[in-house]
């Protein structure tokens, strides 16, 4: 995680995600702009809250892992997305790993400051109010996607959410081979079915699995077998 200093950068996005609309005068003069790589997390499940982060560019993946070690995808997000905003209301610990897909830029807010400058303020509260009803309706959809769809449908749409960022036009991921068990567990399969579609899909000329990476050769078909997004 990287501070970035840039406050004309700050302004951008504030003005870009009209935050200015939902954060009064004193919360945006405490606001910090963030950066974090792909692969890196932005919080971990039962980690401590103290911040409440704004997600103003790039994709991120939220996931909850169980205390046997299965983890299972929560959803993908784009901006515009909120991550700590039930724990803040709560005053809880993180409930799911959040994980940047691409690169990320979050604005985030300290608790102190929202407590102080936020509490009343009634275009914040209907703000969260929206996007943590938003979480639970996509979170109840999640948990059965998993029962009902065939392993090929979730691997799609989890290949698809890894791999584009509609928010980076020139952002193209890989599948690295080194995650596929976390793949594996993340879908709710095993190992080694999960190798068998890829192989179908690669036999097919969906996918070209290359050294060490696993690469989309016809996007459009892929989506195809996907269908809806699942996990966005």
């Amino acid at each position: 995680m990287k501070k970035i200093k840039d406050q004309t950068q700050l302004a951008e996005y504030i003005k870009l995600h009209q935050l200015d609309a939902i954060f009064n005068e004193q919360l945006v003069s405490h606001m910090c702009l963030l950066s974090y790589e792909k692969g890196e997390q932005i919080c971990s499940q039962g980690q401590p809250s103290h911040v409440l982060y704004v997600l103003v560019k790039g994709k991120i993946k939220v996931y909850n892992t169980s205390t046997e070690g299965k983890t299972l995808i929560i959803s993908f997000k784009n901006a515009l997305e909120v991550i700590g905003d039930i724990e803040y209301i709560q005053e809880a610990d993180f409930i799911n790993t959040v994980e940047a897909v691409s690169p990320v830029w979050m604005i985030g807010i300290h608790h102190q400051w929202l407590k102080k400058y936020g509490k009343e303020h009634m275009p914040l509260l209907q703000f969260l109010l929206k996007i943590i009803t938003g979480k639970f309706y996509m979170k109840s959809n999640a948990l059965s996607f998993n029962l009902m769809y065939p392993v090929e449908v979730r691997l799609a749409s989890y290949i698809l959410s890894v791999t584009y960022d509609p928010t980076d036009v020139l952002y193209r991921g890989q599948l690295s081979t080194s995650e596929l068990r976390d793949a594996a567990n993340l879908i709710g399969t095993s190992y080694r079915h999960l190798n068998r579609v890829i192989l179908q899909l690669c036999s097919e000329g969906i996918l070209e699995r290359g050294k060490g990476f696993i690469h989309v050769k016809d996007r459009e078909r892929l989506k195809t077998i996907a269908g809806h997004s699942i996990y966005e």
